[in-house]
């Protein structure tokens, strides 16, 4: 009965009906279609079905570190991409590997990527397949052969740019976006002719440097207007603002949306000391899609300090808000608001909360700003701010039924203590936040460990974008769980930090179906048809910034290979994850003074947690220092830490930033926690 409901609203909401549906297999673009809601019209898998739901097939990658892409699916071929930029296409029905293609980026780049090397995957244009590397390049390859057939430099490679971001293609033109803002960049989105790659217009998102002359790009007539927002040589780090993952182009406008990342620093004290909005740090933006001229744009966090980044996924529908049609652009941003934006001229109709909040008391209508409250800013000491700069919501992307009328956003509630870094100084090529990471303090016994794990929260929300409340909802695994995939057949599916892949009823949340990957699950998955038959595919491993330095991953041990999972009705492969175990603490019989140990302690957390993990607890993605045979030697150390003997598997040489003393007073912190493993087992 359900079903047939779903039929009639379909046609009502002007939907294709489920028959028509059929005969639209692909899921050709990162979002499914240009509205980017992440919607499947198919129907075959429902709430009825999806009982029968098996593992049709499965590919594993040659890599464990993070699998965040949504694949694409076109004319019976899945096209993905995996860490390290690689591609791959693959029969969609039976798995056969069709080919592959490696872009070969070096490994000393992953020390330029802030949140791991991963990619989240592909743009399709008549017969092209496009992909940005993490390297900074911009591929078209031939979608039949993998063949590439063009190559282009997007950005200044001698300074720490990446992309991990999926290219989206607007009208012959394929768009593409960068990060590195934590290091010190700055940010901007350009667009190349398809067919050759030839640069057609570049946007950048914050000013040049003051006294610096005009770009010479699309983003003049505004971006120099935007310097008044700005003080002090906020141009020396590059200002940040990177396009490093949400772009939407909305043919009916014509219009490109993209959000902008926080600035270099995070503290604004330390980037504009006279304070300021800073435009367009934080803030949604739309352009002309043909000349990249600006339109209108919307700040989320003006003068962010949080990393409250705007670069989650924007998604486009018609509403009725307030009893007036819109055509509207909806965000789940970081800072934990849900934005519902008129996409023609960028005015804010309604905003609400969709998480706790403690840096705000909420929006003042009147202006479109949060009303920030004291203290939050942190510059009279530590603040615990919630959500924090791994967002009330952060890439994985949420999905929006036309049918229940409702978002379905993967949200998280994890704290992060702030704390202005004194004195500041800037790190070359390394990271630039201004933020003390010491101040995140962490108790070292099993119990205290166990209690924060416990604060940590992640939960699967169904949200009512016109209400701008909560349906409903079911607390997944953890706080950094995966992207959503709703479909016509009444089913949501998302999984979670543990493996778990699942499918919920859209219209009340309960659990119908899922299947344990023995992989933390990130990625959205998509759904397609070849020969009428539906399937539902997810990119599986674990990864990123936060898992990368998270310390409250219970016995974390080495991760396996992330995989592509294909699921269809009626399908039973076998299917087993081996896990590997940890090796033991090696302990040092070496002794260093307490001031080598303090300092090897600050010299980790501000240098060195990001990738091994706060409190040198690795969460399995990164060797575990811990358990490292380099620790015990002091030469051996030096040679990796300072030498950079092991570049080429992305951990350079930090001989630029470290002396010897410094490389050794870590190694001695590093070793006392070895100590506490051995004895205390965490």
């Amino acid at each position: 009965m359900r079903n047939v409901c779903l039929v009639v609203l379909l046609l009502l909401t002007g939907l294709p009906s489920l028959q028509a549906a059929e005969s639209s297999p692909n899921w050709s673009t990162s979002g499914g279609t240009s509205s980017e809601q992440r919607f499947s019209p198919l129907s075959s898998i429902n709430t009825e079905t999806v009982k029968k739901l098996g593992l049709a097939w499965t590919h594993e990658f040659d890599s464990a570190r993070g699998m965040e892409a949504t694949p694409l699916v076109v004319d019976g071929v899945l096209y993905t991409t995996t860490a390290w930029s690689k591609v791959y296409a693959f029969d969609a029905a039976t798995g056969k590997s069709l080919w592959s293609y490696d872009p070969k980026v070096p490994g000393e780049t992953g020390f330029k990527a802030c949140c791991d090397v991963v990619n989240r995957g592909a743009a399709f244009n008549e017969g092209k397949l496009y992909v940005g590397t993490l390297d900074g390049r911009l591929i078209a390859l031939d979608a039949k052969t993998g063949k590439l057939i063009w190559s282009v430099v997007t950005v200044d490679q001698s300074k720490p740019y990446t992309i991990t971001g999926a290219p989206r293609i607007a009208k012959g033109r394929v768009l593409i976006g960068n990060g590195g803002a934590e290091y010190g960049v700055r940010g901007y989105i350009s667009a190349y002719d398809a067919a050759s790659g030839k640069l057609v217009w570049r946007f950048y998102t914050v000013p040049p440097a003051s006294g610096a002359l005009a770009d010479g790009a699309a983003s003049d007539s505004v971006i120099l207007k935007a310097r008044a927002t700005w003080s002090g040589d906020f141009g020396k780090l590059g200002g940040g603002g990177t396009v490093w993952d949400a772009i939407t182009f909305d043919p009916e406008t014509n219009l490109v949306f993209f959000g902008t990342g926080n600035g270099t620093p995070w503290d604004e004290n330390l980037r504009s000391p006279g304070g300021g909005d800073n435009l367009f740090l934080a803030s949604i933006i739309a352009v002309n899609a043909d000349t990249g001229e600006y339109k209108w744009h919307y700040q989320t966090t003006p003068g962010d300090v949080w990393d409250f980044d705007a670069a989650e996924n924007l998604m486009l529908a018609t509403l009725t808000i307030k009893g007036e049609l819109h055509k509207v652009l909806m965000q789940a941003s970081k800072n934990g608001f849900f934005y519902v934006i008129d996409r023609l001229d960028g005015r804010l109709l309604t905003a609400q909360n969709f998480v706790p909040q403690n840096w705000t008391s909420g929006m003042d209508f009147a202006t479109g700003r949060p009303v920030e409250v004291p203290k939050a800013r942190y510059q009279e000491g530590v603040f615990v701010s919630v959500p924090s700069g791994l967002g009330g919501h952060s890439w994985q992307p949420m999905a929006f039924s036309p049918v229940t009328g409702l978002v379905y956003i993967p949200a998280q509630e994890v704290p992060l203590a702030y704390a202005s870094m004194h004195p500041f100084t800037e790190t070359p090529g390394g990271w630039n936040t201004g933020v003390d990471w010491s101040a995140n303090v962490l108790p070292d016994d099993t119990a205290g460990l166990k209690s924060i794990r416990k604060v940590l929260k992640g939960h699967l929300a169904a949200w009512d974008p016109v209400a701008q409340k909560e349906v409903w909802r079911v607390n997944e695994a953890g706080p950094w769980n995966g992207g959503v995939l709703a479909s016509a057949g009444g089913l949501v599916f998302a999984g979670n930090a543990k493996g778990e892949f699942t499918a919920y009823a859209a219209d009340i949340g309960t659990k119908l179906w899922s299947f344990d990957t023995g992989i933390g699950l990130m990625a959205a998955p998509v759904s397609y048809a070849v020969k009428g038959r539906q399937f539902v595919a997810i990119m599986a491993g674990y990864g990123g910034g936060y898992v990368q330095n998270s310390p409250f991953t219970e016995n974390a041990g080495p991760r396996p290979n992330g995989r592509l999972m294909v699921f269809a009705l009626d399908a039973k492969i076998p299917y087993q994850i081996k896990k590997t175990e940890n090796p033991p603490a090696v302990v040092v019989a070496d002794i260093w003074s307490k001031d080598a140990h303090d300092r090897g302690a600050t010299i980790f957390a501000n240098t060195c947690s990001l990738c091994h993990g706060a409190t040198a607890r690795s969460s399995g993605l990164m060797p575990d220092l811990r358990r490292s045979g380099l620790l015990s030697s002091k030469d051996a150390w030096q040679s990796v830490v300072i030498g950079g003997a092991l570049k080429n598997r992305g951990m350079i040489g930090f001989s630029q930033w470290l002396s010897k003393d410094d490389a050794e007073a870590v190694r001695a912190y590093v070793a006392e926690r070895a100590r506490h493993l051995a004895e205390q087992g965490n």
